[in-house]
């Protein structure tokens, strides 16, 4: 959390440190070549004439290599503070000719039913771009295998289109994430059909809080690509607007399915409620056909159990085995008479 009372732009990580040391990675490539370097700790700033420089930042507890980074890139001090406070809300702003846009990247354990969130930022001017990630995991590793093989357009654009097929994994994550959720949703909906329990009913709480936390990074993210597609900086060519606006309708996409899932998770909820009360009459039912039979029998008894001297039927012979066969005779006339009004 940043500290009360701090002026805008102060450095400080507010995040959660995933690494010992920051990891770096530099990309360099035109349509030609492609140079790959690792870095653990002084990485190299220097733009490399007749390409795009890609430099991948991962840990960024180490505030005075991120404050390097700004004053090579000439960052403004306040890109610096959302980039080190990392519960930002996915966002798109423009500083000059440069582009900064954080993205939460989303993934779901379905077994543990938990959904791992971290920001990614990207900063990207008309020959480098710049990503920040929280922890160790290439979440690139697709778009940078994309660039080593040389597949795809991206070798031959600028940082721009690297930036919406960096954005475009992400939202293609969203994907497998919801897809996660609905096999737990259709989990639960099995246990409301069978035999639903309290643990049924934490499941269904568990899988809305998950949907909204996805719905706070999906809404934001929204509007952060809907002013990418009408950006008008001169490090955003226009011919990348059209595979921008197509990104945009697959967030739109999303953005549709979790209000489908939470109407659905609604559903389910109503179906529970409607089991456990629908479990909860039967078992009703059986007690008061229970009771009902046993009522006549307890009066049979209660009477014969009061030992008067002028009760004929006490000197019976048989009274006592009369008794017991007018007793069954009334259970199974009750039995008969419930099961014709369809009670049981």
């Amino acid at each position: 959390m940043k500290r009360p009372g701090a002026p805008p732009g102060t450095l400080e990580f507010t995040g959660e440190r995933h690494l010992e040391t920051p990891m770096l990675m530099r990309v360099n490539f035109n349509q030609e070549t492609v140079d790959s370097q690792t870095f653990s700790n002084h990485v190299p700033l220097e733009l490399a004439e007749g390409c795009i420089n890609w430099y991948d930042v991962r840990g960024l507890h180490d505030v005075a290599l991120i404050e390097r980074f700004g004053q090579q890139f000439n960052i403004h001090p306040l890109v610096l503070e959302d980039i080190l406070h990392t519960q930002q809300r996915p966002k798109f702003e423009e500083y000059g000719n440069d582009v900064f846009i954080i993205v939460s990247s989303l993934t779901y354990d379905g077994f543990n039913h938990e959904l791992n969130e971290e920001q990614i930022a990207i900063y990207f001017g008309e020959n480098f771009i710049i990503t920040f990630q929280e922890k160790a995991d290439d979440t690139f590793a697709a778009v940078r295998e994309r660039i080593e093989a040389g597949s795809g357009r991206i070798r031959s654009r600028k940082p721009d289109y690297l930036a919406y097929a960096i954005i475009d994994g992400i939202v293609d994550n969203y994907f497998g994430v919801l897809d996660g959720i609905e096999a737990n949703m259709e989990e639960v909906e099995l246990e409301i059909q069978g035999r639903p329990n309290r643990e049924t009913k934490e499941n269904i709480h568990h899988l809305k809080f998950k949907l909204l936390a996805m719905r706070k990074s999906v809404m934001p993210l929204r509007e952060a690509v809907g002013k990418f597609s009408r950006c008008e900086s001169q490090a955003v060519e226009g011919s990348t607007g059209v595979f921008v606006r197509d990104l945009y309708d697959h967030v739109i996409r999303i953005a549709d399915l979790i209000e489908t899932y939470r109407d659905m998770l609604n559903g389910l909820q109503d179906l529970y409620l409607s089991e456990l009360s629908l479990r909860m009459n039967n078992i009703i039912q059986v007690l008061t056909i229970i009771t009902t039979i046993f009522v006549p029998l307890t009066f049979m008894v209660g009477v014969y159990g009061m030992n008067f001297d002028n009760m004929p039927e006490l000197h019976w012979k048989y009274g006592y085995f009369y008794l017991l066969g007018l007793m069954v005779a009334l259970t199974l006339a009750l039995i008969y008479y419930f099961k014709n009004k369809k009670w049981i």
